[in-house]
């Protein structure tokens, strides 16, 4: 997944505007995102704050390094497996 060219700070910022009252239409003209674009944010940080998004952030990243890491070891781990078992070896 892309991440776009706002950090947590302004996105949070953004939705603190609009949980104050102001238009979501105004804020996301004034952000520079569609009004649909806010309400995604809103499903993924509404009620968090910057250092608690950012260590989401920091969390999905390393998750997805793990989860490379995991599929490479299982390919790793069949191909082990298919040579052992084309020359005969034990498992």
């Amino acid at each position: 997944m892309s991440r776009g060219k706002h950090s947590e700070a302004e996105m949070i910022s953004a939705l603190k505007q609009v949980e104050a009252g102001r238009k979501v239409e105004d804020v996301a003209r004034e952000v520079g995102v569609s009004k649909h674009t806010l309400y995604s944010w809103k499903a993924r940080y509404g009620g968090l704050e910057v250092s608690e998004a950012q260590r989401l952030r920091q969390l999905e990243d390393e998750n997805g390094r793990l989860k490379k890491l995991v599929a490479d070891l299982s390919l790793d781990r069949e191909m082990l497996k298919a040579v052992i078992a084309k020359n005969g070896l034990s498992s």
